[in-house]
């Protein structure tokens, strides 16, 4: 049989489904009211006519039509999640094996909130924590497994390998664990403890950023204290995988160093109570780390004010109350106080740039501030640290290196610099920095002084 519409040929109907027939029954219906119409082009019929050909020959899937519905409905995704650590229980080698398949049938992009859920969890969870009641679950989960750090340690791995393998995870793993660090009031005191475990392996294996500690701030948590108990945990586990410098690496690198003190309320969150809190439950050397991160804070803020005074151009009277009343609050010693007023000394000023002219300018600048330092140079191991820093300083600003001794000279007859202390310096307290330049510089100096001493010491013998 035949059949031509504008010139077109259509072969027999009969070869297709019964569903084809009726759309290209609709379709040539459509068609010829269309040029009844108005007559369009014979191509844009042919395309209207072939694609009603071709239609039905693209409907039937090649997938099972189970696997599509567990891969796009959230229900048949966690029933297949849950049934498959049913089936491979507490062997997290096997766990491991059958994530690993199942994200080729599984759509762990779209839910990857439910699959971490239930691997911690053993089910959805509802706002606050609690599992979902109309939710299958598991008790094959973190929550479920012993409370040792061998067993989280085994765990960290079935993570590790889920998201090696499906990289595109490992945002949503530690959006995952944000929410999970949110949710600590819901969970158990167990619960929390293996969480704080599995958290500190993450965080050394470098699964997760440390980051994610901001979660531990909220104010609720904190307040009632499970953000401090949950520390504990998670910083044992942490140190005993990697040291306290790791950590500390950590922790600078997202600017967690100096938030540490947030783990308490506003009226105990101070280093004394840190301090004590951690260094009870076994974590010393992380009370230590706290504790300089504090006083560098101290530092750098009284750096800073007293640049501004400089600045101000404040009488030194007033610099040098303040200085020692911010020193006393911050428990700081002299030697690392003169570093701090070297350093606000040195900043004040706009050097010039000219190598012949800066050795000038700074010998101005420093006499005009010599009382100043003098101030706090009252040891011998402060006026030691002095020699360091401008050692240092000399040695790290190339337009001061032929600077060094005119500055140490000053300094002696400012009475800032004993010769005990340059002596000292010179032959055996001196840093590697510039060293055989420096020293060149010193050698005249240090010979007057040395036969300065001499003589001293012999009018004293003949006045004897």
């Amino acid at each position: 049989m035949r059949n031509y519409v504008c010139g077109i040929r259509v072969h027999a109907w009969m070869d297709f489904e019964f569903s084809s027939y009726v759309l290209l029954s609709e379709l040539l219906v459509s068609v010829m009211l269309f040029v009844c119409g108005c007559l369009k082009s014979r191509v844009k019929l042919f395309e209207l006519v072939t694609l009603a050909l071709i239609q039905p020959k693209l409907r039937p899937s090649a997938c099972n039509p189970k696997d599509e519905k567990e891969r796009f409905d959230p229900t048949q995704f966690q029933e297949s999640i849950v049934q498959g650590l049913n089936q491979t229980g507490t062997d997290l080698e096997a766990v491991a094996k059958f994530l690993d398949a199942s994200g080729a049938k599984l759509d762990y992009r779209r839910y990857a909130e439910t699959l971490f859920d239930i691997l911690v969890a053993g089910g959805m969870l509802a706002p606050g924590g609690t599992l979902s009641d109309d939710m299958t679950r598991t008790e094959f989960c973190l929550f479920t497994a012993q409370e040792d750090l061998e067993t989280m340690q085994a765990y960290a791995q079935v993570f590790n390998k889920l998201i090696r393998r499906y990289k595109y995870l490992e945002k949503g793993f530690e959006e995952e664990i944000k929410k999970l660090l949110l949710f600590l009031k819901g969970f158990t005191e167990s619960e929390r403890n293996k969480l704080a475990m599995l958290t500190g392996i993450l965080l050394a294996n470098g699964n997760i950023s440390a980051s994610i500690l901001c979660s531990l701030f909220n104010e609720n948590l904190v307040k009632e204290g499970v953000s401090a108990a949950f520390a504990v945990k998670l910083f044992k586990s942490w140190i005993n995988e990697k040291d306290i410098n790791s950590v500390a690496a950590s922790l600078r690198k997202v600017g967690m160093d100096n938030r540490l003190m947030e783990l308490f309320p506003a009226n105990k969150r101070s280093c004394e109570h840190f301090s004590k809190y951690f260094t009870d439950a076994g974590l010393k050397e992380l009370s230590d780390f706290a504790r300089n991160q504090q006083s560098i804070g101290a530092r750098k803020e009284l750096q800073k004010e007293l640049q501004e005074m400089m600045a101000r151009g404040d009488p030194q009277k007033e610099i040098i109350a303040f200085t020692k009343e911010e020193m006393k609050k911050a428990s700081l010693s002299e030697q690392a106080m003169i570093s701090i007023i070297w350093t606000s000394v040195m900043s004040s000023v706009e050097w010039n740039k000219k190598e012949e002219l800066v050795t000038e300018q700074a010998i101005k600048h420093l006499k005009q501030y010599s009382p100043l330092l003098k101030a706090f140079t009252s040891q011998g191991q402060s006026e030691l640290s002095l020699l360091l820093k401008i050692q240092e300083y000399c040695y790290d600003n190339i337009h001061f290196m032929k600077a060094f001794q005119k500055i140490v000279v000053l300094l002696y007859k400012a009475d800032v610099l004993s010769e005990e202390a340059i002596l000292r310096w010179y032959t055996e307290a001196h840093l590697a920095k510039g060293k055989s330049v420096f020293l060149e510089q010193m050698k005249k100096f240090v010979e007057w002084l040395k036969n300065a001493e001499e003589e001293s010491e012999s009018e004293e013998e003949e006045a004897d």
